[in-house]
């Protein structure tokens, strides 16, 4: 088994594992967003699953 470790202020939660758009601010309170790029609509949680699980492939 690997451990990949992603740093403390990678924007997991505010990047569109769709297309890689980042969001410039997403407080806490927001659950879900629209990306303004490709439309796609995010729960805040998986998408930033997604992104991770994105990385530790990449890295490893």
């Amino acid at each position: 088994m690997r451990i990949v470790k992603a740093g403390r202020f990678e924007p997991t939660s505010k990047m569109c594992s769709s297309c890689g758009y980042v969001l410039p601010e997403l407080p806490l309170s927001v659950r879900a967003w629209t990306c303004p790029a490709c439309g796609t609509h995010h729960d805040r949680d998986e998408n930033a699953a997604k992104n991770l699980l994105r990385f530790a492939l990449t890295v490893a």
